[in-house]
């Protein structure tokens, strides 16, 4: 015998008794030696969809607060439950007559149909679309029609002092810039005030500019507004050393809305002296819609973890399951109720959901659970690929853009975050270095840092990849 083949054989012999570590044991070894589940808990799940069988569990049967991976669950059945022909509407009719004088003998109206992307621009064309009319007074009201959702304007659980910050607007049919206002500053001289100038223009709010321009001593810029009162005095303090801007929310929604297009209206040379609340009725003339197709707003939901994007279609979930031109919470939680249970095949009451975007602190769902809802989606090419477009691309773009950037996990993870005080988590697909997809759910609770979990996700993820 050669040497060569006296050396394999002793190599084979060697190596024989050597078993490859697998995947199952990899995760294994690294969550029961990771220092972060000493002060903390996490939940995982990881399923294998191209084989059809589970590859790793942990604790997943254990109930945790989701924060925005409920968006998942939202999501899936709006487009089971919806398709992704659906649209939100937004309409504005009138009552009444005009005369040739230009007057219209009746009242306004806009119906809202909770659009979360209705823009300035949008705006801008119900005004234009009442000057073609040669309306240029209205005898009657702007009413507006808010009729569509009850009159709860938070979720049940949401924190009251998550406001004035943009991501917790004040739900209403009736949303206009997502219900905020866009404050831009430009510094003037040094020890002057700066520049202020505020989107959408509007005589709704009032601006109290306390601001330096170039002056440190003056401290951190903050733009906030009265809001524990319920006020909207925008309030500008601090140094403002280059041209920024700040994002805030208004009080009320609806009221923003409809006082900010008779602003809009009068600007324009067309005169309403009251604006109020009621039921457009059936005999009316449609001036003008405003059609909004589903998949923006589900890309806003996932891609940037926006909660108004995945309020709006939670509630549009309640419509579709009433079959009533209105909704209310109850009715949107039916709807998932019936789909977690006559299609995912979970019991609803073994769980807690009580919004559609993840922000309540009464939510608490379980991996397994939400382990159903990206299988389902996955074995439904219609809802898949929607589904799996819109969640953020590891090192690429929406909530995971900085993240994962330098691991086989880079473009390949898809995944929706999650973030709330002391929940951080992650959902959705990745591809092995075999080509298998695989699915995974990590929930980690009680976490005081949130980049800790992150890093334990991530690490994860390029397991996973590898």
């Amino acid at each position: 015998m050669k040497i060569k083949e006296i050396v394999a054989v002793m190599l084979c012999l060697l190596f024989s008794g050597v078993k490859a570590q697998s995947l199952t044991e990899k995760l294994d070894e690294f969550v029961s030696s990771s220092e972060l589940l000493e002060t903390s808990e996490v939940g995982i799940s990881v399923y294998d969809l191209t084989a059809g069988k589970p590859v790793y569990t942990h604790q997943d049967k254990k109930l945790y607060r989701p924060a925005s991976i409920e968006k998942i669950i939202t999501t899936v059945t709006a487009l089971a439950r919806l398709g992704t022909g659906f649209k939100f509407q937004t309409g504005l009719a009138y009552t009444g007559t005009i005369t040739r004088d230009s007057v219209l003998y009746g009242d306004l109206y806009v119906v809202g149909g909770f659009d979360p992307e209705f823009m300035e621009d949008d705006l801008g064309r119900f005004t234009k679309s009442v000057y073609n009319a040669g309306i240029r007074k209205v005898e009657g009201k702007l009413i507006g029609d808010v009729s569509l959702t009850d009159s709860i304007y938070w979720g049940p659980g949401w924190s009251w002092d998550d406001t004035p910050y943009s991501f917790q607007p004040y739900l209403s049919p009736l949303m206009l810039n997502r219900g905020c206002v866009t404050v831009c500053l430009t510094p003037a001289a040094k020890g002057e005030k700066p520049e202020v100038e505020i989107q959408p223009e509007s005589d709704y709010y009032s601006v109290d500019n306390q601001a330096f321009s170039l002056e440190p001593d003056s401290g951190k810029l903050v733009v906030t507004r009265n809001w524990l009162s319920n006020g909207n005095r925008i309030v500008i303090k601090g140094n403002v050393s280059r041209k920024t801007s700040r994002t805030i929310n208004m009080y009320s929604s609806k009221d923003f809305f409809l006082n900010t297009f008779a602003y809009q209206l009068r600007q324009q040379g067309i005169r309403v002296d009251s604006v109020s609340y009621g039921l457009c009725p059936e005999e009316k003339t449609t001036l003008y819609t405003i059609r909004r197709p589903l998949v923006p707003v589900l890309y806003r939901a996932l891609k940037n973890s926006d909660n108004l994007a995945a309020e709006s279609i939670f509630y549009q979930l309640g419509i579709e399951r009433s079959k009533e031109p209105y909704s209310g919470t109850y009715e949107s939680l039916g709807a998932i109720c019936s789909f977690m249970e006559n299609v995912i095949g979970k019991q609803f009451d073994d769980y807690k959901i009580l919004d559609g975007s993840g922000v309540s602190l009464y939510n608490y769902i379980s991996p397994e659970l939400l382990m159903e809802y990206l299988k389902y989606a996955h074995a439904h090419p219609a809802i898949f690929k929607p589904f799996y477009d819109a969640l953020p691309v590891a090192g690429v773009d929406g909530t995971l853009g900085g993240r994962m950037k330098k691991t086989k996990a880079f473009r390949n993870v898809r995944a929706k975050t999650g973030t709330v005080t002391g929940i951080s988590s992650l959902a959705g697909y990745v591809t092995t270095a075999n080509k298998h997809l695989l699915a995974f759910v990590i929930i980690n609770q009680n976490v005081l840092k949130s980049k800790e979990a992150r890093k334990f996700q991530d690490n994860i993820c390029e397991i996973l990849a590898k």
